[in-house]
């Protein structure tokens, strides 16, 4: 048994002889900072049913890529040189950057390329479909110092690709994530939640898929219904429901308590506050805390998964105190449940350790 006594000084905190220890979310340690350059649409060989990147980054392509860079070089000049042990990260988000016309993709690669030369940046990422990768765009992205990929993969599911008309099937998913790997790269898996042709039991597969995986990490996009989008005219024929913001919870819940267990970072989960889609959204499990409610959630799961190994009444239960934020929901409306489970607030404490553990 770990002992804990280091990490707190609270007083009467009981004596205990057997304990079960969990994660509550791994954390990604590539870069102190993270510097997005969206590029939305760019790239891409359809507009997806649900997409509305423009709105969702709060940025338009109209004027081409090389006014994107030149906004990005003003965003950068104010940076200095990483000194020692310092690390920070480029990252270039939407669109599908490996299909860029090729002339747009080196002006971005160029642009990284400077920056790291210069010392600006130690990392860089970007963000793909599955289906727009080769070997000579693998070595043009490493000579160039890219070193981790995004895959929007969605699903691994074919129906749910189908239906969603991602143009790819399910094998092609997991080639794709392979390829990334054994290239060299480390890979991001980017799953959505609710999609059409999606479920639940879908999802909790396509997430156990991907920690089969062994990713650097994963984000969950909860799907939501943006005015504009093929998707907003299936909502109005009735030909989609969108997931309840009860079963979004309760299902990212379950699905970041095994990402916890499995110590892969989850990286985002819910789309990022932006005010132009904020107001595109018709339906869907939008929600200014959604990412606190599902964290709320996975930390249940995981204690009621701890109290089942343990076997016996918990004398107390020692958190990271990154979980006392969130731990007891919104306004407090998880407490009976703590209680329930035997966990009343005096048994629980908040300690500087990375992991949890559950103490009888």
């Amino acid at each position: 048994m770990q002992k804990m006594s280091k990490y707190f000084c609270q007083k009467n905190v009981p004596s205990f002889t057997r304990s079960i220890i969990f994660g509550t979310g791994a954390r990604l340690k590539r870069a102190k900072s993270i510097h997005p350059v969206f590029l939305p649409f760019s790239g891409c060989p359809m507009h997806c049913v649900y997409c509305a990147q423009d709105r969702q980054t709060g940025t338009s392509m109209t004027a081409g890529i090389s006014s994107v860079l030149a906004e990005a070089e003003k965003n950068f000049s104010a940076l200095k040189p990483c000194a020692s042990g310092e690390s920070r990260e480029l990252a270039f988000y939407g669109g599908t950057f490996t299909a860029l016309p090729e002339e747009e993709r080196r002006s971005c690669l160029s642009f990284l390329t400077r920056l790291r030369t210069s010392g600006i940046i130690t990392h860089a990422r970007c963000s793909t479909r599955p289906d727009a990768l080769s070997p000579e765009v693998f070595d043009e992205l490493k000579a160039h110092g890219i070193d981790l990929i995004e895959l929007g993969i969605q699903s691994f599911d074919s129906m749910a690709l189908s239906a969603s008309r991602r143009g790819y099937g399910g094998e092609v998913t997991l080639q794709a994530c392979r390829m990334v790997q054994d290239s060299g790269f480390l890979l991001g898996i980017q799953l959505l939640p609710g999609m059409p042709g999606s479920s639940p039991e879908v999802f909790i597969k396509d997430v156990e898929l991907a920690l089969g995986l062994h990713p650097a990490c994963l984000r969950f996009y909860p799907c939501l219904v943006p005015d504009g989008t093929v998707l907003a005219r299936w909502l109005a024929e009735g030909r989609y429901e969108p997931w309840s913001l009860e079963e979004t919870v309760s299902t990212l819940g379950r699905a970041l308590a095994q990402a916890w267990e499995r110590e892969v970072p989850v990286i985002r989960l819910s789309v990022a506050p932006e005010p132009a889609f904020d107001a595109a959204v018709l339906a869907g499990p939008r929600h200014p805390a959604l990412g606190a409610l599902i964290q709320a959630e996975a930390l249940l799961v995981s204690v009621r998964k701890a109290l089942e190994q343990l076997g016996e009444e918990p004398k107390a239960l020692f958190l990271p105190r990154s979980c006392q934020g969130f731990m007891y929901g919104e306004r407090g409306a998880l407490k009976e449940s703590w209680n329930r489970v035997g966990l009343t607030q005096e048994r629980i404490f908040f300690t500087k350790n990375e992991k949890a553990e559950l103490c009888a």
